[in-house]
């Protein structure tokens, strides 16, 4: 279930109403079953998919759910009075791929994904480029932190 997040993306276009934010086939087979609840993203790359998408609904709650507590902010994700508009998501690497093709060992309950997330603020467009860490506690995937590569 849910796992049609990792659709092959158009660069950084606006998805059409079919498809999720994400880039994914359609938010009801992508990332809407783990925001409403109903399932719970397997890999770093699908929750980091789900949160992008989170982003873009300013779902606050969903976002504040799958960040780990050891660094969740106490002030809100989401400004309140924040006019973004989200155009699109790149997903760069997954580590554990790049471990995996390299025959290293890994750490299971640990991952890392490198995005770019491309937005517009008052017409201006702009872009987000992270590589975001994960870790699994208990089966769930949780958003730790974040590096912006020069």
């Amino acid at each position: 279930m849910a796992d049609n997040c990792t659709t092959p993306l158009l660069p950084a276009i606006m998805p059409s109403s079919s498809t999720c934010p994400c880039g994914g086939a359609s938010l009801a087979t992508c990332c809407g079953p783990y925001i409403a609840g109903d399932a719970v993203p397997q890999t770093a790359e699908l929750l980091m998919r789900s949160r992008y998408t989170a982003y873009t609904q300013r779902n606050e709650a969903y976002l504040r759910a799958t960040w780990h507590a050891s660094t969740l902010p106490s002030e809100p994700v989401i400004g309140e009075n924040e006019k973004l508009q989200w155009l699109g998501l790149e997903v760069k690497s997954a580590l554990r791929l790049r471990q995996r093709k390299a025959g290293l060992s890994e750490n299971q309950d640990a991952d890392t994904v490198e995005f770019v997330a491309r937005y517009k603020i008052n017409g201006r467009a702009h872009r987000l480029h992270e590589v975001s860490r994960f870790v699994r506690e208990d089966g769930r995937w949780f958003y730790l932190d974040g590096s912006f590569p020069d």
